[in-house]
């Protein structure tokens, strides 16, 4: 009876792989589709867009438009004595000045080339908290399933210990055991029952974790068909993550527009041409005066002293390009390391996998052993529970280590840079970095064509 009993025990390790439902590339891509950490850093991304927009329009004609409504009045004594004099004016004015950029000595333009190197380098970090949302949808899919085959486990094993129970009393009642025999099997189904307690809430936790991540409930889940193709050597795999991991490439671009920051600073403290104009009228309302004004000239100014603030802005250039550059090589080694570690706990997280299902083997024939001799006398009841938890932690231990091997491959692939929906090849639209970029590079005006499509973008945007 304890052996058929027991039987069941293995079934949870195997069986999920029959479960139909959720696939792990589901995950992954409701993952992708509902992060609201991707929806911020896509807006993040706009901004930085939009910040080159803005300096480009430095290098256009800049029209203002003023007007005003004056009242003067003034009140004096009058000539030998005659009495006070009043008189008063109510005048319109209305102007429009221009002023346009000449020549700066290139401190615009390499302020439109530094906002480009950062558009690029948040497009990076973008691509980073990609393989970070997909990474923690993988986490989460592989608990549910760890924790859903936990709770079978445990399951099978109040079964198994209620049966030990019943075939303790029986042995009691006719005189095979003692007292203390019984009372150690119901010790042991009060634990084996705390247990499943214990691991129907650690289900529950896993699958909030998973509805917070993918963004529905899991269902039931499937085991993964193979383990994702990964660079066979280590090695390889890092010179592949220097050379295109995101945060590498995020690191190179900051360094880039650092370097640029340094001449825009140096061009700050050349003079500037300007080409200004201007044109104004002015009407007299409660009379018939009328006037019109209009200037045109250029323009060339630059600082004589400003307190020593553009030699230490100069200087503050300097330190933060220096900055990023260290930057630079800590996330060099950071992805060196990350790599080198992500192969480690892979190899021991297989290594693990193999000695577990060696373990459940073991623990099977130990566990079956063990009850024959009970049968027979040899052993006791204590000796059989003992046997049947080490059967069920090799099996605990077989199931966490596959979950752990699945994890581990998934975080090599993010640690080499390769953890995204286009190397995945994952069913859903991606999103753009380039498309809204295209839209705002040239600042287009409100009322242009284009910038009434970016309206429209921005009204779709903010209905999702």
């Amino acid at each position: 009876m304890l052996v058929a009993a027991a039987m069941g025990l293995g079934a949870p390790i195997f069986g999920s792989a029959a479960m139909a439902g959720d696939t792990l590339a589901d995950a992954l891509a409701g993952a992708y589709n509902s992060s609201g950490l991707l929806e911020q850093n896509r807006a993040l991304l706009r901004a930085a867009d939009e910040d080159v927009a803005g300096t480009i329009a430095r290098l256009r004609p800049i029209i203002n438009w003023t007007t005003d409504i004056t009242r003067t009045y003034s009140h004096r004594p009058g000539a030998f004595g005659a009495g006070n004099v009043r008189s008063g004016a109510t005048s319109l004015n209305a102007g429009i000045t221009a002023e346009w950029l000449l020549y700066d000595f290139g401190r615009t333009r390499l302020s439109v080339e530094a906002a480009k190197e950062l558009v690029l380098s948040t497009r990076q970090s973008l691509v980073s908290i990609e393989q970070q949302v997909l990474l923690r949808a993988v986490r989460a899919y592989m608990n549910v399933q760890r924790n859903t085959r936990f709770v079978s486990l445990r399951r099978s094993n109040v079964r198994v210990i209620s049966e030990s129970l019943r075939a303790a009393r029986d042995r009691f009642d006719v005189g095979e055991v003692t007292r203390t025999d019984v009372a150690q099997a119901e010790a042991r189904l009060q634990l084996s029952r705390a247990n499943l307690a214990q691991a129907e809430g650690d289900r529950e936790r896993a699958i909030e974790e998973y509805v917070a991540v993918v963004g529905h409930e899991p269902g039931d889940l499937s085991q993964p068909p193979s383990l994702p193709r990964l660079t066979q050597t280590e090695e390889t795999a890092k010179l592949i993550a220097l050379r295109s991991h995101p945060d590498m490439l995020a690191a190179q671009h900051d360094v880039e527009a650092a370097k640029l920051n340094v001449l825009v600073a140096e061009a700050a403290m050349k003079p500037r041409v300007s080409l200004n104009a201007s044109i104004g009228v002015q009407e007299q309302l409660n009379g018939s005066d009328f006037g019109e004004t209009g200037t045109l000239g250029v323009q060339v100014g630059g600082p004589l002293y400003q307190g020593g603030a553009l030699s230490s802005a100069k200087r503050r250039a300097f330190a933060q390009r220096d900055a990023q550059l260290g930057v630079l090589h800590i996330t060099r080694d950071q992805v060196r390391q990350n790599v080198g570690n992500a192969y480690a706990i892979l190899e021991a997280a297989r290594a693990t996998s193999l000695a577990t299902a060696e373990q459940v083997r073991a623990g099977r024939v130990a566990f079956e052993g063990v009850n024959e001799e009970a049968k027979l006398g040899a052993r006791t009841t204590l000796d059989v529970l003992n046997a049947e938890q080490e059967y069920l932690d090799a099996q605990a231990n077989q199931i966490s280590a596959q979950a752990d091997v699945f994890i581990a491959a998934y975080a090599v692939l993010e640690s080499i840079g390769e953890l995204t929906v286009r190397d995945l090849n994952l069913a859903v639209q991606t999103y753009d970095p380039a498309a809204y970029y295209n839209l705002v590079k040239d600042a287009p005006a409100a009322l242009s064509e284009r910038g009434q499509t970016l309206d429209r973008v921005l009204r779709r945007i903010g209905k999702q």
